[in-house]
Protein backbone atom coordinates (compact mmCIF):
# COMPACT_ATOMS: atom_id res chain seq x y z
CA UNK A 1 0.00 0.00 0.00
CA UNK A 2 1.22 3.55 -0.68
CA UNK A 3 2.55 5.50 2.27
CA UNK A 4 0.42 8.54 3.06
CA UNK A 5 2.48 11.74 3.06
CA UNK A 6 0.66 14.67 4.70
CA UNK A 7 2.16 18.11 4.12
CA UNK A 8 0.86 20.79 6.45
CA UNK A 9 0.29 24.23 4.93
CA UNK A 10 -0.69 27.49 6.61
CA UNK A 11 -0.79 31.20 5.84
CA UNK A 12 2.63 32.63 4.91
CA UNK A 13 4.13 29.16 4.40
CA UNK A 14 7.23 29.23 2.16
CA UNK A 15 6.15 27.91 -1.25
CA UNK A 16 9.14 25.71 -2.10
CA UNK A 17 9.27 24.36 1.46
CA UNK A 18 6.10 22.41 0.72
CA UNK A 19 5.96 22.35 -3.08
CA UNK A 20 9.46 20.94 -3.58
CA UNK A 21 8.95 17.90 -1.32
CA UNK A 22 5.38 17.54 -2.65
CA UNK A 23 6.78 17.14 -6.17
CA UNK A 24 9.45 14.68 -5.07
CA UNK A 25 7.13 12.39 -3.12
CA UNK A 26 4.49 12.62 -5.88
CA UNK A 27 6.79 11.42 -8.67
CA UNK A 28 9.14 9.11 -6.73
CA UNK A 29 8.90 5.61 -8.13
CA UNK A 30 5.32 6.20 -9.16
CA UNK A 31 5.37 6.75 -12.89
CA UNK A 32 5.89 3.12 -13.87
CA UNK A 33 4.28 1.34 -10.94
CA UNK A 34 0.73 1.04 -9.71
CA UNK A 35 -0.03 1.98 -7.08
CA UNK A 36 2.54 4.71 -6.59
CA UNK A 37 4.64 4.25 -3.43
CA UNK A 38 3.52 7.56 -1.91
CA UNK A 39 0.10 9.18 -1.68
CA UNK A 40 0.95 12.85 -1.15
CA UNK A 41 -1.56 15.46 -0.04
CA UNK A 42 -1.74 18.84 1.66
CA UNK A 43 -3.58 19.53 4.89
CA UNK A 44 -4.49 22.73 6.72
CA UNK A 45 -6.35 23.68 9.85
CA UNK A 46 -9.51 24.40 7.88
CA UNK A 47 -10.85 23.43 4.47
CA UNK A 48 -10.56 26.86 2.88
CA UNK A 49 -7.62 28.25 0.91
CA UNK A 50 -4.47 29.56 2.53
CA UNK A 51 -2.24 32.34 1.23
CA UNK A 52 1.37 31.23 1.00
CA UNK A 53 4.37 33.54 0.76
CA UNK A 54 4.30 36.11 -2.03
CA UNK A 55 0.53 35.82 -2.42
CA UNK A 56 0.18 32.30 -3.81
CA UNK A 57 -3.28 30.99 -2.91
CA UNK A 58 -3.46 27.25 -2.28
CA UNK A 59 -6.43 25.08 -1.38
CA UNK A 60 -5.47 22.11 0.82
CA UNK A 61 -6.66 18.64 -0.07
CA UNK A 62 -7.98 18.03 3.45
CA UNK A 63 -8.59 19.80 6.75
CA UNK A 64 -6.50 18.28 9.52
CA UNK A 65 -9.52 16.83 11.30
CA UNK A 66 -10.53 14.81 8.23
CA UNK A 67 -7.34 13.77 6.48
CA UNK A 68 -6.14 10.24 5.76
CA UNK A 69 -3.89 9.04 8.60
CA UNK A 70 -0.35 9.94 7.54
CA UNK A 71 2.58 7.58 7.58
CA UNK A 72 4.86 10.55 6.94
CA UNK A 73 4.10 14.10 8.04
CA UNK A 74 6.04 17.08 6.72
CA UNK A 75 6.00 20.50 8.36
CA UNK A 76 7.31 23.31 6.12
CA UNK A 77 8.47 26.72 7.27
CA UNK A 78 8.25 30.34 6.25
CA UNK A 79 7.25 33.41 8.20
CA UNK A 80 3.92 31.78 8.97
CA UNK A 81 5.66 29.17 11.09
CA UNK A 82 6.14 31.81 13.78
CA UNK A 83 2.36 32.03 14.18
CA UNK A 84 1.76 28.33 13.62
CA UNK A 85 4.10 27.39 16.46
CA UNK A 86 1.77 29.27 18.84
CA UNK A 87 -1.40 27.69 17.47
CA UNK A 88 -2.67 25.06 19.95
CA UNK A 89 -4.85 23.35 17.34
CA UNK A 90 -1.92 22.81 14.98
CA UNK A 91 0.43 21.81 17.78
CA UNK A 92 -2.06 19.23 19.03
CA UNK A 93 -2.44 17.79 15.52
CA UNK A 94 1.32 17.68 14.97
CA UNK A 95 1.84 15.96 18.34
CA UNK A 96 -0.88 13.36 17.78
CA UNK A 97 0.20 12.72 14.19
CA UNK A 98 3.83 12.32 15.24
CA UNK A 99 2.82 9.68 17.77
CA UNK A 100 1.19 7.51 15.10
CA UNK A 101 3.35 8.24 12.04
CA UNK A 102 6.51 6.50 10.84
CA UNK A 103 8.38 9.74 10.11
CA UNK A 104 8.04 13.39 11.04
CA UNK A 105 9.90 15.83 8.79
CA UNK A 106 10.43 19.58 8.89
CA UNK A 107 11.77 22.02 6.34
CA UNK A 108 13.32 25.36 7.28
CA UNK A 109 11.51 27.01 10.19
CA UNK A 110 9.00 24.17 10.29
CA UNK A 111 11.38 22.97 13.00
CA UNK A 112 10.03 25.77 15.21
CA UNK A 113 6.66 24.03 15.17
CA UNK A 114 8.23 20.69 16.07
CA UNK A 115 10.25 22.40 18.78
CA UNK A 116 7.23 24.16 20.24
CA UNK A 117 5.46 20.81 20.37
CA UNK A 118 8.38 19.30 22.31
CA UNK A 119 9.18 16.84 19.52
CA UNK A 120 12.84 17.86 19.24
CA UNK A 121 13.68 17.36 22.91
CA UNK A 122 16.87 15.33 23.25
CA UNK A 123 17.49 15.34 19.49
CA UNK A 124 19.83 17.10 17.10
CA UNK A 125 18.08 19.40 14.67
CA UNK A 126 18.62 22.13 12.13
CA UNK A 127 16.67 24.93 10.50
CA UNK A 128 17.15 27.94 8.23
CA UNK A 129 20.45 29.67 9.00
CA UNK A 130 18.60 32.81 10.01
CA UNK A 131 16.64 31.00 12.72
CA UNK A 132 19.26 29.01 14.66
CA UNK A 133 18.98 31.19 17.76
CA UNK A 134 15.19 31.28 17.58
CA UNK A 135 15.04 27.50 17.43
CA UNK A 136 17.37 27.29 20.43
CA UNK A 137 15.05 29.55 22.40
CA UNK A 138 11.90 27.68 21.35
CA UNK A 139 13.41 24.24 21.89
CA UNK A 140 16.16 24.56 24.52
CA UNK A 141 16.40 20.77 24.90
CA UNK A 142 17.51 20.26 21.28
CA UNK A 143 21.04 20.59 19.92
CA UNK A 144 20.88 22.87 16.88
CA UNK A 145 23.42 21.82 14.25
CA UNK A 146 24.59 24.70 12.09
CA UNK A 147 25.73 24.55 8.50
CA UNK A 148 24.17 21.23 7.51
CA UNK A 149 21.55 20.41 4.89
CA UNK A 150 19.52 18.08 7.10
CA UNK A 151 19.72 16.05 10.29
CA UNK A 152 18.33 12.49 10.40
CA UNK A 153 17.43 11.29 13.91
CA UNK A 154 15.60 8.20 12.69
CA UNK A 155 11.94 9.07 13.16
CA UNK A 156 12.48 12.85 13.07
CA UNK A 157 14.33 14.49 10.18
CA UNK A 158 14.83 18.26 10.05
CA UNK A 159 16.32 20.29 7.21
CA UNK A 160 17.67 23.73 6.53
CA UNK A 161 15.79 26.11 4.25
CA UNK A 162 13.99 25.69 0.93
CA UNK A 163 16.29 23.68 -1.37
CA UNK A 164 17.65 21.67 1.55
CA UNK A 165 14.12 20.39 2.08
CA UNK A 166 14.26 18.80 -1.36
CA UNK A 167 17.57 17.15 -0.47
CA UNK A 168 15.91 15.79 2.67
CA UNK A 169 12.86 14.56 0.76
CA UNK A 170 15.09 12.63 -1.63
CA UNK A 171 16.97 11.25 1.38
CA UNK A 172 13.66 9.95 2.76
CA UNK A 173 12.81 8.46 -0.64
CA UNK A 174 16.17 6.67 -0.53
CA UNK A 175 15.39 5.38 2.96
CA UNK A 176 11.99 4.10 1.83
CA UNK A 177 12.62 2.88 -1.72
CA UNK A 178 16.40 2.62 -2.03
CA UNK A 179 19.11 4.87 -3.36
CA UNK A 180 18.46 3.99 -7.01
CA UNK A 181 14.85 5.18 -6.77
CA UNK A 182 15.92 8.48 -5.21
CA UNK A 183 18.61 9.01 -7.86
CA UNK A 184 16.10 8.27 -10.62
CA UNK A 185 13.65 10.76 -9.10
CA UNK A 186 16.35 13.44 -8.99
CA UNK A 187 17.20 12.77 -12.65
CA UNK A 188 13.54 12.89 -13.65
CA UNK A 189 13.03 16.34 -12.13
CA UNK A 190 16.53 17.42 -13.27
CA UNK A 191 17.60 18.22 -9.75
CA UNK A 192 21.23 18.30 -8.60
CA UNK A 193 20.72 16.28 -5.42
CA UNK A 194 23.11 16.82 -2.51
CA UNK A 195 22.87 13.38 -1.01
CA UNK A 196 24.63 13.91 2.33
CA UNK A 197 23.58 15.79 5.44
CA UNK A 198 26.48 18.24 5.00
Amino acid sequence: MPKNVAILIFDAVEVLDFAGPFEIFSVAGGRDTAPAPFHTYTVAQAAGPITARNGLVVTPHHPIHACPPPDIVLIPGGFGARDAMKNPVLLDWVTRTHASSELTLSVCTGSLILGAAGLLDGLNSTTHHGAYELLESVAPKTSVIRGVRFVDNGKVVTSAGVQAGMDMALHVVARSLGLAAAEETARYIEYDWRTSEN
